[in-house]
């Protein structure tokens, strides 16, 4: 079954075209990665796919739905690249706030906020202010805010940029564990060895063309 379809997408801004007739498929329980430079037209697809942008032509759907529709969103996991936490928060306080905004029940928001934080390796930290956090520990409390709702699709946008060897490790470790869950994820990055490590299929986008697509192997 494809999550995530994509068909002939093409998006131009003023002067910029950003995609140009772009076509993909990502099968449930897939890591896809796609690959390509800064300004490859990576986290304009994404964007597209979460409806926060719309397709100048062409078409996306996630399970069979238009994308932006709320029954597709409910069902995704959103890292965004350069995200940013209010630092007067701790972990557990962000995530509480992050639940109320899912509307998760309130005793399972509680649980499922442990859960999180255990499974990212954040639980001893989870009462120090975000402000004193690495950025590897920044990207993991990432990470636990896009899981937190337990959503069937995760997109991942440069989830490991910047980020320690021991942070990448770790990351790569929770990815494993969802993908192990039957869970999909969309993988953007510029990091060939990371791309090469966790995914099943990789895309390289080109000034927003897909040049080449298939197999790590291939």
């Amino acid at each position: 079954m494809a999550i995530v379809e994509i068909r002939d997408l093409v998006k131009h801004y003023k002067g910029v075209q950003a995609l140009q007739g772009v076509s993909l498929n990502v099968d449930k329980g897939e890591i896809y990665g796609l690959l390509g430079r800064n300004g490859a037209g990576k986290t304009t697809m994404v964007k597209i796919l979460l409806g926060i942008v719309r397709p100048t032509t062409g078409s996306a759907s996630l399970f069979g739905l238009p994308t932006g529709s709320v029954e597709a969103r409910k069902k995704v996991g959103f890292l965004p690249e350069d995200h940013r936490f209010p630092e007067y928060h701790t972990a557990r306080s962000a995530l509480d706030f992050y639940g109320t905004l899912s509307e998760l029940p309130r005793p399972r928001r509680r649980s499922r906020v442990e859960e999180v934080l255990e499974l990212v390796e954040l639980r001893e930290a989870a009462g120090r202010k975000i402000r004193t956090y690495s950025k590897g520990m920044k990207q993991r409390l990432g990470l636990a805010s896009a899981m937190l709702h337990e959503p069937e699709v995760f997109f991942l946008d440069e989830p490991t940029d910047g980020v320690d060897p021991i942070g990448r490790k770790q990351i790569r470790e929770v990815l494993m564990r969802l993908k192990g869950e039957g869970k999909t994820i969309f993988v953007n990055s510029h990091i060939l060895s990371e791309v090469e490590i966790i995914t099943s299929r990789v895309g390289i986008l080109e000034l927003g063309r897909m040049v080449k697509e298939g197999t790590v192997a291939e």
